[in-house]
């Protein structure tokens, strides 16, 4: 509606007091005022931080009292975990009743959809897995639909909306038991945390889900913060002492076990040191810097390798004395890498041998068993190890066996044979043996883009003398993956696992929650500014970008930048700029704010720019007495978030604009 509204801005050279030494466009002697960096207003205050740890395999949350921020707590035991795998988190699963309602979170979701009756079961809506669509999706809007397992479609927004709201429901009940009364919405400060590798839209995506679960209001953004996990996991890996953790790279004694050379048996220890201590499900962080800190000079560089089910995610740090804050050296790298192209893998693998057309099918007219077959999966998955000799079992439900003889007229048994895949033999008890070899030819794809990512990583002259590399996130606990990377860096850095890798996001993000001052510096994932007039210069503007108005000669179109792609900016750093309208009779003004992932930016029209706000500043029935009236735009940066505003300087009117990447 407001095209039409012709934007015309120039420079307001009156106001041009020290200019900065901003890289110009190139347009003719004029730069914009400096960019004047204000300090973030002080940090409201809460009672409480609960931080969601929104996974694609799993999920969870956490919280700690502003009190006593050394005690971090984890979410109570949920009902109906997996035998072999630790149920400190939940499933990512929802079901919606036929009518689309919300029916349920998690294991509760898995056991109460196994149960249905296969001819129900068609008709309830089953997603799992969900959150990699926020990823892949190119074009993400909040109109992006999922499927559920039977095939039909839902708005992404309602359900990450329904997760989200079954978290704070949860966090919440849990929070008034401890305090023996109704524990208000208010105190609480939310933390989401997401990959550092996402785009723009999906980390609004998140927001948006947010206000529709009613966990915050558009009216309170300040009572979420969105956390980048890489961070959130460099946080908590700054508190850990020495038996909190495995070193990969020294043969040194950890919980007084010495690790032999197998790489998985540290971790097998540890989990049993964790599961010992599960039972309290308070974790205490200590408020010192913990030993390994200690180790750590001013200037020091380390890697946080976040490997979770969806996303491997590969963030540089720096340290900056003395109070420890951290600087990100060198932007967010990384991708689809999870644990979840293994799943993918052994349903390729299920398609070789039983066919693509019958697996298709089965997922369909089975969506349960298929679900059963995959927890038989994950959990042998998580049995392989690099000096496994021994073949893992797989359980193929009942009706898998019964529809495949249905559907194709001879056995599984038959199609085993028939195949002619190495290393997947039939057991005479209904199960798929599969050797180690097979197995580990399935981790191999994903372990590949993971390494062959970090090996371009440590090429980067920003990633030069690395001291130590953390491996994160529940994939972390692969003993596969783990020796893959001890493998590429041949002691290059040392490697730390912490203990309870799967929580240590989590942890890490209450901890942001209660100081989220502690990351000091960011790079920027785009280049952001505004579409301006310039006076138009011959032979240096393009002739089709020549607009005369009222006999001035104009350039059309320039893109004024605010800050570049992978420039550094700091937390909450505001950068402001002058403009004056073109014509001095205008009523409206309407700035566009405009985004690429070029780093240099010439004008708005070209390709790859594209349009991520607008301000709209009413100057109507207002003379202003100044020759030239002056309308400064600011924008704020360093969070996950870009605010913007616009300000008649005359008048002090104010308009102000989130930046938004999900409109088409």
């Amino acid at each position: 509606t407001f095209s039409k509204l012709s934007l015309c801005l120039s420079f307001s050279t009156d106001a041009m007091a020290n200019p900065s030494p901003a890289k110009s466009m190139g347009d003719p002697g004029i730069t914009p005022l400096s960019p004047s960096h204000t300090q973030v207003q002080s940090e409201p205050s809460f009672v409480v931080v609960v931080a969601i740890d929104f996974g694609t395999t799993s999920s969870g949350y956490a919280y700690a009292f502003t009190k006593e921020p050394e005690c971090i707590h984890t979410m109570r035991r949920w009902e109906g975990g997996d035998p072999g795998v630790s149920n400190q988190k939940t499933p990512t699963t929802i079901l919606l009743t036929p009518d689309r309602k919300f029916h349920s979170f998690g294991y509760a979701a898995r056991d109460f959809y196994h149960d249905l009756d296969p001819s129900e079961s068609k008709h309830w809506l089953y997603l799992e897995k969900f959150k990699m669509k926020l990823h892949t999706t190119a074009n993400l809007s909040i109109d992006t639909d999922l499927h559920a397992a039977n095939g039909k479609r839902v708005k992404a927004l309602d359900i990450f909306a329904y997760a989200l709201a079954f978290f704070k429901e949860q966090a919440l009940k849990e929070l008034s038991d401890q305090t023996g009364g109704e524990f208000d919405n208010n105190d609480v400060r939310w933390v989401i945390t997401v990959p550092a590798i996402w785009k723009m839209p999906a980390k609004q995506f998140m927001r948006e889900a947010s206000y529709k679960s009613g966990l915050v209001s558009r009216e309170n953004p300040e009572q979420l913060i969105i956390a980048l996990e890489p961070e959130a996991a460099s946080i908590y890996c700054r508190k850990l002492r020495l038996h909190q953790m495995v070193d990969l790279g020294t043969q040194t004694t950890q919980n007084g076990f010495s690790p032999t050379d197998n790489v998985g048996s540290g971790m097998t220890q540890a989990k049993e040191h964790v599961r010992r201590n599960r039972q309290s499900r308070t974790f205490l962080v200590e408020n010192v810097v913990g030993e390994l800190w200690s180790e750590l000079e001013e200037g020091d560089r380390y890697v946080v390798v976040d490997c979770g089910g969806g996303t491997v995610d590969l963030t540089v740090h720096q340290i900056r004395l003395p109070e420890g804050h951290l600087k990100e050296l060198y932007k967010a790298s990384g991708g689809p890498y999870g644990s979840i192209g293994i799943d993918y893998e052994f349903e390729k693998l299920l398609c070789k041998i039983f066919g693509q057309d019958f697996i298709d099918q089965f997922k369909i007219k089975r969506p349960a068993a298929w679900v059963d077959l995959m927890i038989a999966f994950e959990s042998r998955k998580r049995a392989a190890a690099p000096d496994r000799t021994n073949p893992l079992n797989i359980n193929l439900p009942f009706s898998f066996i019964d529809y495949y003889k249905k559907f194709r007229g001879h056995s599984v048994e038959h199609a085993l044979r028939k195949s002619n895949v190495d290393f997947v033999k039939w057991s005479s008890q209904g199960m798929l043996r599969m050797s180690p070899d097979a197995m580990n030819s399935l981790f191999k794809p994903t372990i590949d883009h993971i390494i062959q990512h970090l090996t371009e990583l440590f090429e980067k002259p920003e990633v030069s003398d690395i001291k130590f590399l953390f491996l994160v996130g529940g994939f972390a606990e692969s003993p596969l993956l783990q020796q893959a990377v001890q493998n590429m860096l041949q002691g290059r850095s040392r490697i730390i696992i912490p203990h309870d890798v799967g929580l240590t996001i989590l942890k890490g993000a209450v901890l942001f929650g209660l100081d989220p001052s502690v990351i000091k510096v960011r790079r920027s994932p785009l280049t952001y500014g505004v579409g301006v007039l310039n006076r138009f210069v011959e032979g240096k503007h393009p002739a089709e970008k020549l607009l005369v108005k009222d006999g001035t000669r104009w350039c059309t179109d320039v893109f004024d930048t605010f800050i570049a792609a992978d420039q550094s900016v700091a937390l909450g750093e505001m950068v402001k700029r002058s403009y004056t309208p073109a014509k001095p009779s205008q009523q409206v003004i309407v700035i566009h704010v405009y985004c690429s992932e070029k780093e240099s930016v010439g004008f708005i029209s070209e390709p790859g720019v594209r349009k991520c706000g607008t301000l709209r500043l009413d100057v109507s029935g207002t003379e202003s007495t100044a020759p030239r009236r002056e309308i400064q735009t600011l924008m704020q940066f360093g969070d996950t978030e870009i605010r913007a505003m616009a300000v008649d300087v005359s008048t002090g009117r104010t308009v102000k604009a989130s930046i938004d990447f999900l409109s088409q």
